[in-house]
């Protein structure tokens, strides 16, 4: 801490992490490093099998290859210095170090919000408009469309970033979780914080309720040309085309939705932190699971990558 005048500056933060579990700290430690390595190794895994397969080189696996990467560096934000803490005895980080972590966060959360609705508009082009599929989904648009979703996460990232440096902290330095999160960040601040609090709302009404409303738009169009098939065969595979995205979308959305609702006051209690995890990093987990398991085009590019290297 600095000291200035009559008020002393804040340049770190003490994160609480799930201390107040000391029993279980080891098994926690463990649990946690699984699912982390899990994630990587799958979600890099996906992104190597996608980019070596050229019968996967479609604009749907396109678009799941980016959201591996995304759930890669989202996880990776937030996972490290957690895992970390579980040995430190004073779990600190830097106001600087705080930041880029919520940057980062930020912004992987936010390009995954957007990425669910390009994917949600590929999935629409491709069960309504079939014939129209190829040309509507041109690599340029797909492109386009993965970058516009970095693009806009960046930038709003970057405004909440310049208004988070205008904010002062001074005084209780403890955040009662294991990452640097705006709830719990803004509830520390001894200035003004109506301006941030103004902005994260436009950016959630932006992000959160404009795309999902997209998603549910598109979905319901979605329904609506499955059931003019007339081959029960038919209404079920152009289900099983859509059911994957819909879980993750259902987890990403539901789950967020919970854990910002239960933090926006800044507190958090055990159970919003172990929500948390559920959010930040077992959803980056599941993703490339619910997208492989029933998905025969991924088993049979795992079983000519097999063949591949059986024959070498």
């Amino acid at each position: 801490m600095t000291g200035g005048g009559n008020t002393t500056e804040i340049t770190y933060f003490i994160l609480l992490g799930f201390s107040d579990f000391p029993r279980i700290l080891a098994v926690l430690f463990a649990v946690f490093l699984l699912i982390y390595i899990l994630t990587l190794t799958w979600n890099l895994g996906l992104i190597i099998l996608i980019r070596m397969d050229s019968h996967l080189h479609t604009p749907m696996y396109f678009f799941l290859s980016n959201l591996s990467f995304i759930d890669v560096c989202y996880v990776t934000s937030t996972a490290p210095k957690m895992l970390s803490n579980f040995f430190q005895e004073q779990q600190t980080i830097t106001f600087v170090g705080c930041a880029v972590q919520y940057f980062v966060f930020s912004t992987m959360g936010l390009s995954e919000s957007c990425l669910m609705t390009t994917m949600a508009y590929d999935r629409y082009t491709a069960i309504c408009n079939p014939l129209l599929y190829s040309s509507v989904m041109s690599p340029k648009l797909c492109i386009q469309m993965v970058l516009g979703s970095y693009l806009a996460a960046l930038s709003a990232s970057i405004s909440e970033l310049c208004a988070l440096f205008q904010l002062h902290f001074c005084g209780l330095n403890v955040i009662d979780h294991f990452f640097c999160d705006m709830p719990q960040l803004l509830v520390l601040s001894c200035t003004d914080t109506l301006f941030v609090n103004l902005l994260t709302a436009i950016l959630t009404m932006i992000f959160g309720i404009i795309n999902a409303f997209i998603i549910v738009i598109s979905y319901g169009f979605i329904v609506m040309s499955i059931m003019k098939i007339t081959s029960a065969k038919g209404r079920s595979k152009a289900f099983n085309t859509c059911a994957s995205h819909l879980t993750a979308v259902s987890l990403f959305y539901t789950s967020g939705i919970f854990v910002y609702l239960s933090s926006s006051s800044g507190g958090s209690s055990s159970f919003d932190r172990f929500a948390s995890v559920f959010y930040t990093v077992v959803i980056p987990m599941l993703n490339p699971l619910i997208y492989s398991l029933r998905n025969k085009e991924i088993k049979d590019a795992l079983k000519r990558l097999q063949k591949k290297r059986w024959y070498c």
